[in-house]
Parts: C-alpha cells; structure tokens; sequence
C-alpha cells in the first residue's frame, strides 16, 4: 500500500543528500563562498592612514612623478662595427677557429637609455651609449621605435644628444637645477637596466637620495688614456657627479635621475663597483653641465670648451697652511701654458684659485665644472691667494684643443639589402642541397648580418624569398629593384618560404641612411 507521507519523507531526504553531496563537490572546485577549514582573513589596516600619512605622501609623489616622466624615458639600442681578429693575432692552438671566410668586422649591439628634450625628437644620452655607433634604434614605452641619428657626443663629460626625424610630437622632460640638489634630498633613477637581456626590465623606476656631490672617480679620464684619439687632451675630462643611493644598474646609463618634483637633475652614468652590477653607489652627470653641452652639440656638432691653460690640483691641507688659506679648499695652480689666457692674465704657479665670478670654488672638478659652463671669449673674473693674501685676476677664455681627434671615417653607403642586413642569392642547386630544399630556383637568403633590422625580425639565413611588398621575386635583381624604390623608415614585408613548404610574413623596417 502507498504511503504519501513516507515518500514525501524519501525525496526530502534524497534531495538533502544529492545537496550534501553537490557542496562538497563545489568546494572541491572552489566554487563555494566559504569553508570552516579556511582562516578568517582580516584585511583592516593595523595603522591608520593619519599615523603614517607622511610616508603615504611620499609614496604618491613617487608614483605621480613617475607617471608623468616614464613616457618621456627611452631605450636605446646602438649597432657598432667592431674588428674580428685576425689568425696572426690568435694563439696558435685557436688558430683553426680563425680560419679563411671570417669576416673583418662584426656588428655588437650595445646601448642603454635617454630621455626626451624637445617635442620635435631631441634626445639627451651619454656618450658611451651611442658613440662610434653605425646605427640608432630608440624604443619608447608603448613599444614603438624609431630610427635616430648621432647629432654630437662629448667624450669628455659623457654627454650625447641624437635625434629622431618625424613630424610627431614627443613628451618631453623638464629640466631642473643641479647647483640647487642638496645632499639627502629624495630623487628617482629611470632606464633600463634589463638592457643586454630583452626587454624584461624596461623603464623601471629606482628611488633613493642624493648621498654626496662633487664625486671625480677619474672613470672618464681612465676611457680617454685608454683611446689614442683622445689620450694627449685626456686632461680636459670634467667629471663632477652627483653621488645617489638610487638604484642604477647597466643599462640605465644615459637615464634621468629626477627631482621629487619631477624635473631632470642629473644624467645617469657609472657605477662604483667590483661585480658590474649596484652595490649601494650611482652617480649621475649634473644637468646644468650637461644642458651647456648639449648646447653646443645641437648648434655646433661638437663642444667649444673654455679653458683658463693651467694645470690644477686640489688643495690639501698642508697646502691650506702653507699658502696661509682661510681653509682647506681651492684648486692650486701646478703650472701655466705659455701663450694661454692664464699666462698672459698673469696666474702664477702656486696660485690657489679659490673663485670664478664671486662663486666659490672648493676643488679641481668644481672649477673645471664652471669653466665648462662659460663658452670660448667669456671674461671671467678669478680671486686667488698669493702671498697668503687674496688677488683678483681678469682675463678672457680661450678654446680648449679637444676636436683636434682623429675624425671616424663614414663607410660607403650600402645598397638596400645590405642595409637590412640580408645577403641574397640565386638558389642553385647547391644552395638548394644545403638548405634542404626539393628543387632549385628562385632567390635564397645566404647571410643575415648579426643584430641588423633583418636579424632583429628574425629572418633567417636559408629562407627562400617568394615576394616583396607584394612583388613576386624570382631574381636577386628583382630584389633589388624592389629594395631599392623603399625609402628609410618604411616598413618592408617579406614573404618567405622554407623546404617544408610553409611560408611566413615578417614586416622590417628600413633604417635610415
């Protein structure tokens, strides 16, 4: 006999135990809202935000300043052409690696950061970044790039400036004072220092604080005696960095380091360090030294550096007693050139400069620092001590002889396929043999020069062109009448094939030049 209420007792208890059992199986998923296995986790700050308001502000102007300057901040990407050695100059048991074929020459590619001065594509840098470069590549944040060209480095600061040629305006920085940057004032590094390795570590931003200034590591001056072009003016290397706890790795050379503010203080350039990577000391070129030169390399190409014709060293402190100085600071004349401003202004050796204009002057650096801030026919008054009593010396600046190096002689303009880094040839049968292909016929690429705009898109030796912008290619002279009519910074699309019959698009861009 059927029993309404004990099988309305049976779906009750079914549907209670198909719910059990769905719950479990929901919480095995991490469907469910909550378990009692699971801790309750308590997200209410233990500080209130009055409490630490003061490092909360900070913060803030950490990231504000760093969302205004990061689009700004570029990468810098510099092809050189370096010498291969030869098998004369190879040991003997090495000899068989340096055989008949090696090329003479070999493209590296190196670089470092920049940051934007003009909305028209002026770019400040250092020298070490770009100097002797073949070509320029500049990366900006949101992944474009651009081709650049060299418009003047000073070896003897660190200092260049390149340019991009476009009609598109560009966000630029803001320059600020670096005479003003007081010892342990707050300041950001930015570059990139995955530079070498991708692009992993683009455009990061460092925060730390200005340790020292007036810091001479004679790293400049070691790379000039190294340089037979430079070594006989290495002297004139003017090397007044300032000192920062942020961090600055390679990579970020040529960076900015900024202002709380947001304004450009200083150009990222060395590290002091026994492994090549941070260990606690940066330092960075002072800006208003760097914008002087950049001054002179947008106008002139190169730098009209003054100079007084003296040879200086710093005070010490028995020189200080000595000369009878009212401390221990000025520069001390160790000799005058005969037939320069300071011989015939009438500076003497073991005159102690210890100011230009009214501004005091602590060490050689500092000094040289001025000087370079003033052009080439400035007068300039010094105050130095003789006779243990202060002299006031007028007299007009010369030029310094620093662009009498050797000029680097510009390689002959390379035709269009060269340019991309490709080689091509006709695909013989012994070519086709090589590569792996069926049958011979058509146009192979032989050769893809090391870090050149084809090897950067990844075209690969042994890939057989099939067209060109949408030309068929049969010929290596078809390829170079299609080459030819592409002007610099245009996109080029191949269309390449491999033995395997499958094809590929790659899109490169046609450097300039």
């Amino acid at each position: 006999m059927h029993d309404p209420l004990r099988a309305k007792a049976k779906v009750v208890l079914y549907s209670a135990a198909t719910f059990v059992g769905a719950m479990g199986l929901a919480a095995g998923f991490g469907w469910s809202q909550s378990s009692s296995a699971l801790p309750t986790i308590d997200e209410a700050p233990r500080v209130s935000a009055d409490a630490v308001r003061p490092a909360l502000d900070l913060s803030e102007a950490f990231v504000n300043v760093a969302e205004v300057v990061t689009p700004a901040v570029v990468r810098i990407e510099a092809t050189r052409i370096v010498s291969a050695p030869s098998a004369d100059d190879v040991p003997e048991p090495l000899q068989r690696f340096f055989g008949p074929g090696q090329p003479e020459s070999q493209p590296r590619l190196a670089g470092g950061s920049g940051f934007i001065i003009s909305s028209d594509g002026y770019i400040l840098t250092n020298d070490h970044v770009v100097a002797d470069a073949a070509e320029v590549r500049v990366y900006f944040p949101d992944r474009r790039y651009f081709d650049a060209r060299v418009i003047g480095t000073d070896p003897f600061t660190d200092v260049a400036v390149i340019k991009i040629d476009t009609e598109e305006d560009f966000e630029t920085m803001s320059f600020g004072d670096s005479e003003g940057v007081e010892v342990g004032e707050w300041v950001l590094a930015i570059g990139n220092p995955g530079f070498g390795a991708g692009n992993q570590l683009d455009y990061t931003v460092t925060a730390g604080i200005v340790s020292a200034r007036g810091r001479g590591l004679r790293l400049i001056q070691n790379e000039l005696l190294n340089d037979p072009r430079t070594q006989d003016v290495a002297g004139y290397a003017i090397e007044d960095f300032i000192q920062t706890d942020a961090v600055i790795n390679p990579g970020n050379s040529g960076g900015p380091l900024v202002d709380i503010e947001g304004r450009v203080v200083g150009i990222n350039s060395a590290i002091a360090s026994q492994t090549g990577f941070y260990q606690g000391y940066g330092f960075a070129i002072p800006i208003n030294l760097a914008r002087r030169i950049m001054e002179d390399l947008i106008e002139y190409g190169h730098v009209r550096r003054a100079r007084l014709g003296v040879s200086i060293d710093d005070v010490a402190p028995e020189d200080a007693e000595a000369f009878g100085l009212p401390s221990v600071a000025g520069v001390l004349i160790q000799s005058v050139e005969e037939g320069t401003p300071g011989a015939e202004a009438g500076l003497l050796q073991g005159d102690v400069i210890v100011a230009i204009d009214g501004e005091s002057v602590g060490y050689v650096a500092q000094l040289q620092g001025r000087v370079a801030m003033r052009r080439p026919g400035d007068r300039v008054e010094l105050t130095v001590y003789r006779g243990g009593e202060p002299v006031d010396v007028s007299l007009r600046l010369g030029e310094a002889p620093i662009n009498d190096a050797a000029p680097v002689v510009a390689a002959a303009e390379a035709v269009a396929e060269e340019r991309l880094g490709i080689m091509v040839e006709p695909l013989t049968g012994e070519l086709a043999d090589q590569f792996g292909y069926p049958e011979a016929g058509g146009v192979v690429i032989s050769q893809v020069e090391r870090a050149s705009a084809a090897d950067r898109r990844q075209l690969l030796r042994g890939e057989r062109i099939i067209a060109i912008n949408g030309d068929d290619v049969d010929t290596t002279e078809d390829v170079r009448g299609v080459l030819g009519s592409v002007e610099p910074g245009t996109i080029v699309q191949f269309v390449v094939g491999r033995p395997d019959g499958s094809s590929r698009v790659v899109n490169v861009r046609m450097p300039g030049g």
